[in-house]
């Protein structure tokens, strides 16, 4: 009876911690909806294809999209032919893949990905209009493009533009090139599909193409066939997968931190409530369950609601994700019943966790406290919390310093949990730091205002629990943003530093509407590609003496550049390290057209973008459909770039090399932020209704002083001030020293000074917002009560 007793006559006092649950509640559901509906899908352009084989699959580690080592020519000739005499088996198509995109109103069009007519039936595509192409310049389009037969169009290939004759038209897909074409531009096949012959057994012709395949490859069938999403796909919904962990671990540490917050202040407020419990025979025990029963009756009602919640909105994420690029376009929120189960069970989790150390503080409660009426607070900190304190925040400050080399698609998920850590052990520590804080900022007060500076100063220092409660949503938001935007935006800034260091060049030709740069585009440029030893992919490059001289020559520990020609190879010290290479080995090194090809190790470089550097040429006539990231012009004067291309100053390469990147990593990077700076805002909110709320007798007793009403708001609304800058000063401690160092630690990586990127002007609106919110709640809440 007493807990539904206490919950309706101090619901005010629960309502930051409801708000908190719920919302962490809807955050946890409909993010965990959206997760479990990031399933691969089966491609639409092999959803025909009842059987598919692929080549054996290699074992990566987590964020690893290197494409799978493709079978030989010969090995695909020789299974597909023996895939084709299966029972019930109409056809064994072999996939080649290849870069080809038509350009329409002067402008490239699609994800350019070509394909070879045959492999239309594995969809089934069938023709709309006209014929299939038969030979070379001809080649059929998605008539949504509006080319009919007939039409002549350009058609992008590495090579570059070339014209082509519109032979047929199908819906949803293309470009399709002649099946001799398309293994020319192609380079290896990693899947082969089998269409059956109608009324043919699916299962049957499964087992029979493992008995065929063995362990040459692996056959799929139904559901599993999604493994062959495109590699782009999988990598954006493993980004996507990232941003929503982060939302819920964010989402579970804030909750835990306002709800805890929200539970121990309201001990102090109740203390002499809890010491009249225990002065009429209550035990430590029987304090701690009821604690422990109105953080549960709260989380109840709040999971429930905040399930709720997110399961309504669950879609609008969906629709936001693949809006931003986090999902592919094929992304859709499926309703399933454990996600929102498992966000309630968690709301309760939570709950009890804030509750934790509240209850045990309530417990401790002692039954003089019952005869207790001033609020002054000069208890010591507990050593305990001096510990806690100085492990989280020594702890926090280390793991900054040590995640120097982390990348940036990385580095927002990883600096979260630095964050935890800082404003934890800061927050910890508040006791003991805010009253010199308090001091050092309200000297000046007190010279320019008078008494009313004076009553702020001391009703701050006689109170700094209560103090350090409210300014602790401040600090943990200010901190936050300070540490991750400010981390994020300096490693771009030095990322786009480090990449014009070495830079040789006036200019830098880029894409523009393609996935890569042919080899009609002027300039000299570096051939990316991937190539397969027997235990490892590996990313090369093909590169000439003109590349290393503009985009700078790494440092060799062994050999030289200069015997880069021929059948050769230059590797990465951990590459030579991990397979024992040295000078003047030979390995067995598979290209992108599956052919294996004995190369001599000529070097062993230090540091280079690429773990392998091969001659140019030895790339292209392997990988036909390779395309360059980049090119690099001798001169300085801006030139019209080729189709697909356009040329770019050096400050604006610094800039853009990576811009989408950097563009996904600043949404999540803003996303947290909002999603702190609602949990801020909460927590002030229902702090400052309960700390304001706690005071009437202090308040009545200083208009009984002479204070008028506008002259109590202006103390009210100066204390609220004051919190919001002690927040602001401990959260922005927290963050800099880190961020300091991590610019040091660039620096000296890269080679060159690197600047310290915080968007202030974010940082100063929360600030702004925060100092807004407290204000106004604690003058609305002083007006409510009575004088």
């Amino acid at each position: 009876m007493l807990i539904p007793a206490t919950l309706r006559e101090r619901w005010s006092g629960f309502a930051g911690a409801f708000v908190a649950l719920c919302l962490g509640s809807a955050i946890t559901s409909m993010s965990a909806l959206a997760y479990a509906s990031a399933d691969p899908q089966v491609p639409a352009r092999l959803a025909g294809a009842p059987v598919l084989v692929r080549a054996p699959v290699a074992v990566r580690a987590d964020g690893d999209f290197t494409p799978d080592r493709p079978w030989s020519p010969e090995t695909v000739i020789s299974l597909a032919g023996r895939l084709a005499a299966v029972p019930g088996v109409a056809a064994a198509v072999p996939d080649h893949v290849f870069y080809a995109q038509p350009v329409i109103g002067g402008r490239p069009i699609g994800d350019g990905r070509g394909h070879a007519w045959s492999a239309a039936a594995l969809a089934p595509y069938p023709l709309t209009s006209g014929r299939a192409p038969e030979r070379d310049g001809e080649v059929v389009l998605d008539r949504a493009l509006g080319a009919g037969p007939g039409t002549r169009v350009t058609l992008l290939t590495s090579a570059g533009p070339a014209p082509y004759t519109v032979t047929g038209t199908v819906d949803e897909a293309g470009p399709y090139l002649s099946d001799a074409a398309a293994a020319r531009l192609a380079g290896g096949v990693r899947t082969i599909g089998l269409v059956t012959e109608t009324g043919a057994d699916p299962a049957a012709v499964e087992r029979a193409a493992r008995e065929v395949t063995g362990d040459r490859g692996e056959v799929l069938s139904g559901e599993a066939r999604a493994a062959l999403e495109p590699l782009d796909d999988a990598r954006i919904r493993w980004i996507g997968a990232q941003v929503l962990t982060a939302m819920v671990i964010l989402a579970g540490f804030v909750s835990i931190f306002v709800v805890a917050s929200t539970f121990a202040f309201g001990v102090a407020r109740r203390r002499r409530e809890l010491g009249l419990l225990r002065a009429v025979g209550a035990t430590p025990r029987q304090i701690r369950r009821m604690m422990y029963g109105e953080a549960l009756a709260v989380g109840a009602i709040a999971a429930l609601t905040g399930v709720s919640l997110g399961a309504a909105l669950a879609p609008v994420l969906g629709d936001l994700l693949v809006e931003v690029g986090f999902q592919p376009a094929t992304f859709a929120v499926r309703m399933r019943a454990w996600p929102p189960a498992a966000a309630f069970a968690g709301g309760l989790v939570v709950a009890g966790l804030g509750v934790w150390s509240a209850s045990r503080r309530a417990a401790g409660v002692r039954p003089l406290e019952a005869l207790r009426d001033a609020e002054v607070d000069e208890r010591p900190m507990p050593r305990g919390r001096w510990i806690s304190g100085a492990v989280c925040t020594l702890g926090g400050l280390a793991a900054a310093v040590a995640g120097l080399t982390t990348g940036a698609a990385e580095m927002v998920p990883y600096v979260i949990y630095i964050a935890m850590a800082l404003i934890v052990g800061l927050t910890l520590l508040a006791p003991a730091l805010i009253p010199p804080v308090i001091r050092m900022v309200t000297w000046p007060l007190i010279r320019l205002r008078g008494a009313t500076g004076l009553l702020v100063r001391e009703n701050s220092l006689a109170a700094v629990r209560r103090t350090a409660s409210t300014a602790a949503p401040v600090l943990a938001t200010v901190g936050f943003a300070v540490l991750v935007t400010g981390m994020v935006q300096t490693t771009a800034a030095a990322y786009g530093t480090g990449r014009t260091a070495t830079l040789q060049a006036g200019a830098v030709v880029l894409p523009s509407g393609t996935p890569g740069l042919s080899d009609a585009v002027g300039g000299v440029s570096a051939l990316p590609t991937a190539v397969y030893g027997e235990t490892v992919t590996v990313p090369a490059a093909g590169v000439t003496p003109e590349v290393l001289a503009r985009s700078g020559t790494p440092k060799m520990i062994s050999g030289s550049l200069g015997d880069l020609r021929g059948e050769t190879m230059v590797v990465r010290e951990w590459l030579a390290e991990e397979t024992g290479w040295r000078p003047g080995d030979v390995a067995d090194i598979t290209f992108e057209d599956g052919r294996t090809v004995a190369l001599r190790v000529v070097g062993v470089m230090a540091e280079a973008p690429f773990s392998m550097l091969l001659p140019r040429q030895l790339v292209r006539a392997h990988d036909p459909s390779a395309l360059a990231d980049e090119a690099y012009l001798p001169y300085p004067v801006p030139m019209a770039g080729e189709l697909g291309a356009r040329v770019v100053d050096l400050a604006t390469y610094a800039v853009e090399a990576d811009a989408e990147e950097d563009r996904l990593v600043w949404i999540f990077t803003l996303l947290l932020v909002a999603t702190s700076a609602g949990y801020t805002a909460v927590a002030i909110a229902n702090t400052l209704m309960m700390a304001t709320a706690s005071r009437t007798r202090d308040l009545t007793a200083l208009r009984l002083a002479g204070a008028t009403n506008r002259q109590v708001l202006g103390v009210m609304a100066a204390e609220s001030a004051l919190v919001v800058a002690i927040g602001t000063a401990l959260g922005t401690m927290v963050a800099l020293p880190a961020l300091l160092r991590m610019r040091a630690g660039l620096a000296t990586s890269i080679g060159a000074p690197v600047p310290l990127v915080v968007p202030w002007p974010v940082i100063l609106a929360l600030v702004v917002a925060c100092l807004l919110l407290a204000a106004v709640t604690s003058m609305l809440t002083v007006r409510t009560r009575p004088e």
